[in-house]
């Protein structure tokens, strides 16, 4: 597969310029997305590409890693119409928009990630004309084909989904999982799709003071001889923090000693914080908010936990085993690509 791919790259460009790349991603929202992007722009700038970043709009409620980004020495383009929610005015501006900036930029591949940036981005390509770029590549950060929309709208995406696998010269998964979940699904053959595994700046991510496990702890009045168990990520449907609510619930009523951190936030964040109430554990949970610095969280955690009902490949999951601290997951998606099930 590398090799056809380098096959359809090595005519694109002069050899006096650097290789264009224009990449494009729904937004730059927490999440591991946002950090593949950011680290995947910067790696390849320093080897001699050409890099323009491309992010729509970061949702109300949701915690943004632009940060990240501009951490990098990245200057990210936002086209504010590329916004998460479908709708046809701001999406079909947001196509404009990126044929002109393809029209402009004539770049020699168009990278696209996570689904809404793909569609758009894509269309977009096939709608540029002369101008089209040579090479188009969509990463699937996970997919959106099951858990997420009903029969009906699930059956939209899955016909959106294969017929852009047929424009795409190459499709990209972070997982062997998720490659494997899309060729049941028929969106496209294996030998299409290629599996790039997450690259993370981990000492950046999870790297801290060893007082901080006591600092943080002392924060939350929470002592050693109480388990603390952690989740991070976005408060969506899909995350499934109810779910884990209701765990930490039976874990309580069994007569274990715990308290459960939630790092983060998102529209389910109210819902959530009265089914604690509801479940009688309000007084051991504790809701602290979208953070820009989770070492601390890891640091304090004794468990890390994610209850997903979907899933990539979660970069939570993974600082936390680069922190030293246990997993429990549910078995979707990539998980079992980098847990391994009653092992260390």
């Amino acid at each position: 597969r590398l090799g056809r791919f380098s096959r359809l790259a090595s005519p694109l460009v002069q050899p006096d310029r650097p290789i264009r790349v224009l990449r494009v991603i729904a937004r730059l929202n927490v999440g591991g997305p946002s950090l593949h992007v950011s680290y995947l722009s910067k790696r390849l700038d320093e080897r001699g590409y050409e890099t323009t970043l491309v992010a729509g709009t970061v949702g109300k409620g949701e915690g943004s890693m632009e940060y990240v980004t501009r951490g990098l020495g990245l200057e990210p383009v936002f086209v504010p119409e590329l916004q998460r929610e479908i709708g046809a005015r701001e999406d079909a501006a947001a196509a404009r928009r990126l044929v002109r900036m393809i029209r402009e930029i004539r770049p020699d591949v168009l990278h696209t990630h996570t689904a809404k940036a793909g569609a758009i981005g894509r269309a977009a390509a096939l709608l540029s004309g002369s101008a089209r770029p040579p090479v188009v590549v969509h990463t699937y950060h996970g997919h959106v084909l099951r858990g997420y929309f009903g029969p009906l709208r699930t059956r939209i995406f899955f016909g959106v989904e294969r017929s852009l696998a047929q424009v795409s010269d190459a499709l990209v998964t972070v997982s062997p999982q998720v490659r494997d979940d899309l060729v049941e699904l028929r969106v496209a053959p294996a030998a299409k799709i290629a599996v790039i595994r997450l690259g993370l700046e981990l000492e950046e991510r999870v790297g801290v003071s060893p007082y901080e496990r006591a600092r943080v702890r002392a924060q939350l009045g929470v002592f050693d001889e109480r388990a603390l168990v952690v989740w991070l990520g976005r408060m969506t449907e899909i995350k499934r923090v109810d779910d884990l609510l209701r765990s930490f619930a039976a874990l309580r009523t069994q007569g274990v000693e715990a308290d459960l951190v939630l790092v983060g936030d998102g529209p389910l964040r109210a819902k959530l914080e009265q089914l604690a109430y509801e479940l009688g554990v309000a007084g051991y949970t504790h809701f602290v908010g979208y953070k820009t610095d989770v070492a601390p969280y890891y640091a304090a955690s004794d468990i890390v936990a994610l209850s997903s009902a979907n899933e990539g490949t979660p970069v939570s999951i993974i600082e936390a085993q680069a922190a030293g601290r246990p997993v429990v997951a549910t078995d979707v998606g990539g998980v079992r690509d980098v847990v391994v099930d009653s092992g260390t």
